[in-house]
């Protein structure tokens, strides 16, 4: 039988949603991508940067969100609960989609084609990337949430990391090649005119990051923070909620970075030591979180963060459509992404092209967020 205790609502939650997202903004929209500082940039291939820690994070906070939703469903599979789960997941993978055909949109009017052949044209658009993942995990972890109970849901982790590790070894899934299994099911099933494109070591491929094998895993943590949710709904104790999460944070950590030695830590295949990894420093970052903002009190710095946190989806959404916008409109032949890079920032920051690359990116996180700022001054939520 679940744990029926209503949990105390945390600060520390809302604040880690909005550093997530604002982390999302942030490494996502530099002025240029080949001046990024070392900590803003992704490791080429095996590795774990300061920014490859963001968006597991979010997944993570999606799994204990998931949590707190269903508990009103009592986590049984009901024709209502199946009805949300899966108009939630169409909203989300459909905005995902709307998004890349936005951006095909918007890129080609400067082209010689006919307007409307560019908005019927669909062969060219990514069908998978941020928001269809979250989408797909996010159902996926719901529909086993309602089915499994939390040990068979702790099972069903396990085995889902086991079972990629056996695919990522026997499929050559630890090499950039198009001899990689996740390259091979993603081209079999999705065709290269939809994937996304990555260098590694000078070579280019057609390489999806957030392709579709590589989705195990990512349900896995999903999973992992759907169960790590138990820590904040059975107890009203914020003492004991960090004591746990710390302990599970160190453990988790401890195992990703240990099994390295087998299977490297690896964003781009989403492989299981990555899980691991992250998902216990999104655990100890929460619990350092919930120590400091809800049981010491200090909360003087995280307005900030909260305007991000309470609208995190649309608050992401937003902020990928205006840079998007910033990117594909022009004024005099010059995008006012180059325009305000190129010939503001980088002279303000004494032609540092870095550094402007920085401010920029901290421009459109600052633009974002006073939109963010006014839903939270009127106390309007956007659900997604």
């Amino acid at each position: 039988m679940e744990n029926k205790i209503k949990p105390q609502r945390l600060l520390a939650l809302d604040i880690m949603r909005g550093i997530t997202i604002a982390g999302m903004l942030l490494v996502n929209n530099p002025g240029s991508w080949g001046e990024i500082y070392a900590p803003l940039r992704h490791a080429e291939w095996h590795g774990l940067t300061p920014t490859a820690r963001v968006f597991p994070v979010f997944m993570f906070i999606m799994g204990m969100s998931t949590c707190f939703s269903l508990r009103k469903y009592d986590f049984r599979l009901s024709a209502a609960s199946l009805f949300k789960v899966i108009r939630r997941t169409v909203v989300i993978f459909a905005i995902g989609l709307g998004i890349a055909w936005l951006a095909k949109v918007l890129y080609g009017i400067y082209s010689d084609r006919q307007i409307w052949d560019i908005m019927t044209d669909f062969s060219h658009i990514r069908v998978l990337g941020v928001m269809p993942r979250l989408a797909i995990c996010y159902c996926a972890a719901s529909v086993l949430a309602m089915l499994l109970s939390r040990k068979a849901l702790a099972w069903t982790v396990g085995l889902l990391l086991a079972l990629y590790s056996i695919l990522l070894l026997a499929g050559n899934g630890l090499e950039f090649s198009a001899d990689n299994i996740i390259c091979r099911i993603d081209h079999a099933i999705l065709g290269e005119n939809h994937m996304y494109g990555d260098t590694v070591g000078g070579q280019y491929l057609k390489f999806d990051p957030e392709g579709l094998l590589s989705t195990l895993p990512s349900i896995a943590h999903v999973l992992i923070g759907f169960l790590c949710a138990g820590f904040i709904t059975g107890t009203r104790d914020n003492l004991q909620r960090t004591n746990s999460l710390f302990i599970v944070g160190a453990c988790l950590t401890f195992s990703g970075l240990l099994l390295a030695y087998g299977i490297p830590v690896n964003k781009k295949i989403w492989s299981p030591t990555f899980v691991l990894t992250t998902c216990g420093m999104a655990a100890t970052l929460l619990a350092l979180l919930i120590t400091v903002i809800d049981i010491k009190g200090y909360r003087r710095w995280t307005p900030f963060f909260e305007a991000f946190g309470i609208n995190p989806l649309f608050m992401y959404v937003y902020g990928t459509v205006f840079a998007v916008l910033l990117g594909a409109i022009r004024i005099g032949g010059k995008s006012i992404h180059n325009i305000i890079y190129s010939d503001f920032l980088t002279p303000f920051a004494g032609g540092n092209a870095t550094l402007a690359s920085l401010l920029y990116a901290l421009f459109v996180v600052v633009a974002v967020w006073l939109v963010g700022l006014i839903l939270y001054k009127k106390k309007i939520y956007i659900k997604i």
